[in-house]
């Protein structure tokens, strides 16, 4: 068993275990699926390529109630790509987290996925639910508005896997001029599932209308760059997960 910890190593941010994974509890998530308007090809590394024709791009806000780095609210942006053995998943290009220190640093060091610190928000009124972006406070990046008012049909079921890949490029800049000391590495990781039931035993995985917007472009933080075509599907859902690194796959 292999110890996971941050530094510094005497009062490290965040700490664990090859053995055990991470464990985020009582998540509630709004997400859409989409087809991409934009050209995503200066946005993903070399090694990975578009899964689709046209690309499928997914948007999300997730609520995580508890996990090993604490309470926290996470919007992910990610593309449909595919690796060189062949296997789809979602390459990371844009991720916030609110300020939880330990789930910025653990992402950014262990994974390289690109955490930023910004206003996130998940809320319910009626029957909708509503995500929001905000970096800094007051400048609107992006809000989702979704109807979850059915069942996720078996047809679409697979396109909202419990088993997901993702791919990000961990980067440590040179500390010389001569670059000595930099590190680009593609980094292969997953997420695992678990839907929570409700009463009569059905998961609690739902979809409807959904609306994504970019309210307010940045050039700081430009996740309007996974531009929406046509949304294909938008889903709400409660689970439990866990995150474990799978592979190594490159030195970008």
């Amino acid at each position: 068993m292999t110890e996971i910890r941050g530094i510094p190593f005497d009062a490290p941010l965040y700490h664990g275990d090859d053995e055990h994974d991470s464990a985020f509890l009582n998540c509630q998530a709004v997400q859409a699926i989409f087809t991409i308007a934009s050209d995503v090809g200066r946005l993903l590394p070399k090694q990975l390529i578009p899964a689709a024709n046209p690309p499928i791009g997914v948007v999300g806000i997730a609520s995580y109630g508890s996990s090993i780095v604490g309470p926290y609210l996470e919007q992910y942006s990610g593309i449909e790509v595919r690796d060189p053995d062949g296997q789809t998943g979602f390459y990371i290009p844009y991720i916030y987290v609110t300020a939880n220190d330990a789930a910025l640093a653990s992402g950014r060091e262990g994974l390289g996925a690109p955490k930023k610190f910004a206003h996130i928000a998940l809320t319910r009124e009626g029957g909708l639910v509503q995500g929001t972006l905000e970096r800094p406070a007051g400048k609107r990046l992006l809000t989702i508005t979704a109807q979850p008012d059915s069942r996720l049909r078996a047809a679409a079921r697979q396109m909202c896997s419990a088993h997901t890949n993702f791919y990000s490029i961990r980067h440590l800049p040179p500390i010389t001029q001569s670059g000595k000391g930099a590190a680009t590495q593609l980094v292969k990781w997953c997420t695992d599932r678990t839907f929570r039931r409700d009463e009569s035993g059905e998961e609690v995985l739902f979809t409807g209308p959904i609306s994504l917007t970019y309210d307010s472009p940045s050039v700081i933080d430009p996740v309007h760059n996974v531009a929406v075509r046509e949304i294909m599907l938008g889903t709400y859902e409660e689970s439990d997960s866990r995150l474990q690194v799978v592979d190594l796959l490159s030195n970008a």
